[in-house]
């Protein structure tokens, strides 16, 4: 005698439950470990006249080469090469594709706050161009 015992509904939702969780742990840990090997990428911008610096590019008039990261610079010796500054007057600014804005509010508005400041100046100035050349096609009607 041979009967096929499934379990109930409830026991499915329970089991499914854990596998969720143990999905979200296992995503948040991936995540935590591409933050840290991100952080050597980083862009960190001068508080005192908004030079920034990306590691993707160096300095060549420091002698900095590419893909060096902002903490591995000496801090004895860097200075701005715009205003001077020294490295203590540097910020965070996150990574080249990071979103522009609080995180809270990129959710609202058209879909461009998602956008990295770069696109949402292509986006902002190639409307107004384009609409510079639209005003300016009228001359051509007579």
């Amino acid at each position: 005698m041979s009967e096929n015992i499934q379990p109930s509904s409830e026991e499915n939702i329970i089991v499914d439950d854990s596998v969720k969780e143990e999905l979200q742990v296992i995503q948040s840990e991936q995540q935590k470990d591409e933050d840290i090997t991100n952080l050597e990428q980083n862009r960190f911008e001068c508080r005192s006249c908004g030079y920034i610096y990306d590691p993707s590019e160096g300095i060549k008039k420091l002698n900095i080469p590419r893909n060096t990261p902002f903490m591995a610079i000496d801090g004895k010796t860097f200075a701005c090469p715009v205003c001077r500054a020294g490295k203590n007057l540097y910020k965070d600014i996150g990574p080249r594709s990071k979103p522009s804005g609080f995180e809270e509010n990129l959710t609202y508005g058209f879909g461009f706050n998602s956008l990295p400041p770069g696109q949402k100046n292509i986006l902002i100035f190639g409307g107004l161009a384009f609409a510079a050349a639209c005003f300016l096609s009228l001359y051509s009607l007579h």
